[in-house]
């Protein structure tokens, strides 16, 4: 018995992995503003990262805003629909994720309870290229739309 349970403990150890380690949106993005497309002065995130952060991924993007000034934010949670708090991003308090399968991802952005963004992430079935497809209002409350498509690293 104390031999079955020490084999049972192995195996778990070693084939029982966060589900988000396969995930194919974990890793280093790029952005490729050659195949993207963005409304007249809207920002654009040049690099994100998603990576593990204990149970929970972290995202770190990088990028310009509409001026062409540096941008940094972060947000780390899961993808299940909550929102969890985000820093650094002035249009947006909190960003939800929620899977909906392996390679596709829904995204919201809200600034003290009001969904300022909405958007879905999916990655191509080879890995290479992440599409971000996003939904917003500018500052004159004009109804934005941008494609973002980026390489992996």
């Amino acid at each position: 018995m104390k031999t079955k349970a020490i084999v049972i403990t192995l195996a778990l150890c070693l084939f029982a992995t966060p589900a988000f380690a396969a995930s194919p949106h974990m890793g280093t993005w790029n952005l490729n503003e050659a195949k993207s497309k963005f409304a007249p002065g809207a920002p654009k995130n040049n690099k994100v990262v998603y990576e593990a952060a204990g149970k929970d991924i972290k995202v770190t993007v990088d990028g310009v805003d509409g001026a062409g000034a540096a941008t940094h934010n972060e947000w780390t949670g899961r993808f299940n629909g909550k929102c969890y708090d985000v820093t650094g991003d002035p249009s947006a308090d909190q960003r939800c994720y929620k899977m909906v399968n392996a390679r596709k991802l829904l995204l919201t952005n809200k600034k003290a309870g009001k969904v300022t963004l909405t958007g879905t992430i999916i990655v191509s079935a080879n890995g290479k290229t992440r599409t971000v497809t996003t939904n917003g209002t500018d500052a004159n409350g004009k109804r934005i739309r941008n494609v973002a498509v980026y390489d992996k690293e």
